[in-house]
């Protein structure tokens, strides 16, 4: 059986999203770290706990903890809604985009069931950096 998209061997079922957006990389982790950017990423209710071990609950029923959180850089976690069998692990990464003051947003998610899975994560994480730019802007003008 040949290579599916989105499979690998060390990591299962995974979905990478990523945006570049016209903010420095500072102004977009700030956001991200919010109380307003971690509803739209991590989930309504949620807060999110900036040190590894540490465990956090959405009020829709998500759960997970912090396996790393590097200020500016990165957050890793787990993470599993209320209706899955398992927990996959998601990485939000903060970066320099080339020169200038634009950076990048990227979501990683990994250990998801099969390919149907990876395409609703896909479109979900999608849209959830498309809501995270749209509230940025409203916060912060674009460079």
């Amino acid at each position: 059986m040949g290579n599916q998209v989105g499979k690998t061997a060390d990591s299962g079922w995974e979905i990478g999203v990523s945006k570049i957006v016209p903010y420095p990389g500072a102004d977009l982790w700030e956001f991200l770290v919010s109380r307003e950017g971690v509803e739209i990423w991590l989930g309504s209710g949620a807060e999110l706990p900036r040190a590894r071990g540490v465990s956090y609950e959405t009020a829709s029923g998500t759960t997970g903890q912090v396996r790393s959180f590097r200020e500016f850089d990165r957050v890793r976690l787990t993470w599993r809604p209320k209706d899955w069998d398992h927990d996959s692990t998601l990485q939000v990464t903060v970066s320099a985009a080339g020169t200038g003051a634009k950076s990048t947003l990227r979501f990683h998610q990994e250990w998801l069931s099969d390919s149907e899975e990876r395409e609703l994560q896909r479109v979900y994480w999608q849209d959830v950096t498309d809501r995270l730019v749209t509230a940025l802007a409203e916060r912060v003008p674009a460079v």
